[in-house]
């Protein structure tokens, strides 16, 4: 049975491009899915396609069993949407603009000045609750935004890069209010290019460039495709790289994810045998003559994992890349 959100085939063409690929998605009830890419991935098209603020060029995509196509406004009444960027009235307060939406969701008065007050005081908002929302910060607008996502606390949640803005205080305090949410049951689909994030929140991470899915699974599962664990050193004598070279190469796993920097004098090896490798290593390498600086054993990280993927970073603005959302605005 399809989860709280699903996409088969998803494709959305604008002219020429294809924003969209052919992207499937299965979201189980009461999970977060982190789809992690770059700018012009295709991330915020599929977003736009699932809450029914685009139509898909072809391919079946379903939100609280309902179809977006069929039916986009019982869709529309079933979920909550954080975009990239702020959609708050400037010329109301904070607590009115959240007042509004209750109202706007057939909320009592009562029931949405209620509401406001905690979520105004959840997402540190209270001291300027009664401030325009034309004199708040960018960060406070990016929370305000947020807030009015989360009024009557929809059974699925779509956020769109929600953390961008924020410093790291806000943003943990976002991660503790998405943990409470899918706690409650809420299915969340999150996209972000901060790698920390997918790793900290999701269940589920869905790789995505060039409008394509082109990995998916936990992070863990994610991370044993790069190979696993590292070992990093760094010496003290720039001219003994190649003897350090020679000690790594005997422990290393293979040699596909080795490399040298020498201008950091950092080398990298993948291995296994986990920290007692440590002991031996730096007994080796201290029998040839090799001093060094810093040794350590570092497991693969989200930035690994999409550099082996695509070859390039997952926070990288790729310059032969429009972003999704220039096509969308042009459409």
């Amino acid at each position: 049975m399809p989860g709280a959100i699903y996409a088969e085939g998803l494709v959305k063409h604008f002219g020429d491009v294809k924003a969209l690929d052919g992207v499937d998605l299965d979201v189980p009830e009461g999970t977060v899915l982190g789809l992690l890419g770059p700018n012009g991935a295709g991330k915020t098209t599929a977003v736009r396609c699932l809450t029914t603020l685009l139509t898909p060029t072809s391919g079946k995509a379903v939100v609280a069993g309902i179809d977006v196509v069929k039916d986009p406004d019982a869709v529309r009444r079933s979920i909550g949407l954080s975009g990239q960027f702020a959609a708050v009235d400037e010329y109301l307060t904070g607590r009115e603009n959240l007042q509004m939406v209750g109202r706007l969701y057939q909320m009592s008065a009562k029931a949405a000045k209620a509401r406001a007050s905690e979520l105004l005081e959840r997402f540190n908002l209270a001291d300027a609750a009664d401030r325009t929302s034309k004199t708040y910060s960018g960060g406070m607008r990016r929370r305000l935004d947020l807030a009015a996502a989360l009024v009557v606390s929809p059974p699925v949640m779509f956020m769109d890069e929600p953390t961008t803005g924020l410093d790291p205080r806000n943003r943990q305090a976002l991660w503790e209010v998405i943990k409470e949410l899918v706690g409650g049951g809420t299915t969340l689909l999150l996209t972000t290019q901060y790698l920390e994030e997918a790793d900290h929140l999701a269940h589920d991470i869905c790789v995505i460039d060039h409008g394509r899915a082109i990995a998916r699974g936990t992070s863990d599962e994610l991370k044993a495709r790069t190979g696993g664990e590292r070992v990093e050193v760094v010496v003290q004598d720039r001219e003994l790289i190649g003897t350090a070279q020679e000690v790594l190469a005997a422990f290393a796993k293979s040699t596909t994810g080795s490399t040298v920097e020498h201008h950091t004098r950092k080398l990298t090896v993948p291995v296994s045998g986990g920290a007692k490798l440590l002991a031996e290593v730096i007994r080796e390498l201290d029998a040839r003559g090799v001093e060094i600086d810093d040794i350590g054993l570092r497991r693969p990280t989200l930035d690994d994992v999409f550099i082996s993927l695509t070859g390039h970073s997952a926070e990288e603005n790729e310059g032969n890349r429009t972003d999704s959302t220039d096509h969308e605005e042009q459409a």
